[in-house]
């Protein structure tokens, strides 16, 4: 069996502002160098034998940070792969966050972000999301699973990778978290830059999540 640690990256300076980040980047802030530190400090001891990371500069940077912690730092390979990236927003990147999912929610009923998050679906907020893309460019559900699961197949190959770190992003780990737990979690809100969550991986590629948002171990 495989142990996937999945961290968010550090915090961005897109994130602190509030507004929509998918496949554009934006620098680690300060606060978002630390965190990753931090959660270099945290995992440390845990011996990786592979680091993975989205492509995005944000995520990769914080899974250097986390690396040169590690104790097989001087044995570790970082393969960074569009694989896992955060879901593409199209129109939406870059928008203001509340704006944007009134946006998307408004048409279905959902004038707010929470009251979206609330009553339907990661699957269908991906979908609801194209809809509402004049250019309908922004991923759904379909694109975006296939995408992911590619990169999941890439980890069930790796074999003699035991221990894996895997930094990607906020929505991508929730959407992970609804699909392979479904309603063990309280997603209504992401998790936090440079949390932790642990994910277990079966011999037959099967996933199970055994923590969400944890900030230590």
């Amino acid at each position: 069996m495989k142990k996937i640690y999945v961290i968010r990256h550090g915090q961005t300076i897109i994130n602190r502002y509030d507004k929509m980040q998918g496949w554009c980047d934006t620098p680690l802030t300060e606060t978002g160098i630390q965190g990753a530190k931090d959660a270099g400090k945290q995992l440390a001891n845990v011996p990786f034998d592979i680091a993975i990371s989205s492509d995005m500069k944000r995520a990769s940077d914080t899974c250097e940070y986390i690396m040169a912690e590690n104790c097989n730092h001087d044995e570790l390979q970082h393969i960074a792969t569009p694989l896992f990236r955060e879901q593409f927003y199209g129109f939406f990147e870059g928008m203001n966050s509340d704006e944007a999912w009134r946006m998307i929610g408004g048409p279905h009923g959902y004038p707010t972000r929470d009251e979206l998050f609330n009553h339907v679906d990661i699957t269908t907020v991906k979908d609801y999301l194209k809809q509402a893309d004049p250019y309908h460019e922004a991923e759904g559900a379909d694109e975006y699973w296939h995408r992911l699961d590619q990169g999941f197949d890439m980890i069930k190959q790796m074999n003699g990778a035991e221990n894996i770190l895997l930094v990607t992003h906020g929505f991508t780990i929730r959407s992970i978290v609804s699909r392979f737990a479904p309603g063990k979690y309280d997603l209504r809100h992401g998790p936090q830059n440079a949390s932790i969550t642990i994910l277990n991986m079966e011999n037959n590629g099967e996933l199970s999540v055994a923590s969400y948002n944890k900030m230590t171990l």
